[in-house]
């Protein structure tokens, strides 16, 4: 197979389905919480807390290009990647370049941190508050609300950084990342291992989500 030839498929559809699901949840999250409609950013919540979950396990028990194990190798090669793209020198990757997986390592840590500290949050009333704040003192609830209000800067910056990143590569590099995201293929790199989606994995991981989901709502 020729690059630039032959469609490979990258991304298998979970992985899409999450990105995509994620760039239309963070806004209404915050939407949501600016209104002041808790209980939808509640539900909300809880669906992000599943999705990332999801992320989470299926980093490990998923398709070659999502899991964690290649990432993490390639963040070794992260200097000698910045170097080659400040002179101009793109070589597109089979799933996360370097800078992409330290990319994902750390938006996943920032929407850990987010969901986590929401389902301990209490609100100034202690009227509003997570699914699991029945668990600590209002005081430890308040501490945890903080630190979720800073954390979502965190979390604006290092998709603020995400998007401009997409943006160098669509018009400097002339790299198409979102298209590759949307169809799962790519017609620019070799495959290095099969994409493809194992129904027992899938099950596997569905139902590691619904029980701990279910373990949440069900905590008090």
């Amino acid at each position: 197979m020729t690059a630039g030839t032959a469609q490979t498929l990258v991304w298998d559809w979970t992985v899409r389905l999450f990105h995509w699901l994620i760039v239309l949840l963070i806004p209404l999250m915050w939407w949501t919480a600016e209104e002041g409609m808790m209980d939808w950013h509640r539900r909300l919540g809880l669906t992000l807390f599943a999705l990332v979950l999801f992320r989470l396990v299926w980093g490990v028990m998923g398709t070659w290009t999502a899991r964690f194990v290649p990432m993490i190798k390639r963040l070794g090669a992260v200097p000698g990647y910045v170097r080659d793209l400040f002179a101009g020198r793109h070589s597109p990757s089979f799933g996360h370049s370097p800078i992409g997986s330290l990319s994902v390592f750390a938006l996943l840590a920032a929407l850990s941190i987010q969901i986590g500290t929401g389902l301990f949050s209490v609100d100034v009333d202690g009227l509003e508050s997570g699914p699991l704040a029945i668990l600590i003192s209002f005081k430890t609830g308040r501490d945890v609300a903080d630190i979720h209000e800073l954390n979502f800067d965190i979390l604006v910056i290092l998709i603020a950084l995400h998007i401009a990143a997409i943006a160098v590569y669509q018009f400097v590099l002339k790299a198409n990342l979102v298209r590759p995201m949307v169809t799962g293929r790519s017609s620019d790199v070799e495959p290095e291992s099969t994409v493809t989606v194992r129904p027992v994995a899938l099950l596997a991981s569905v139902a590691i989500v619904a029980a701990s989901l279910y373990a949440v709502m069900n905590a008090g």
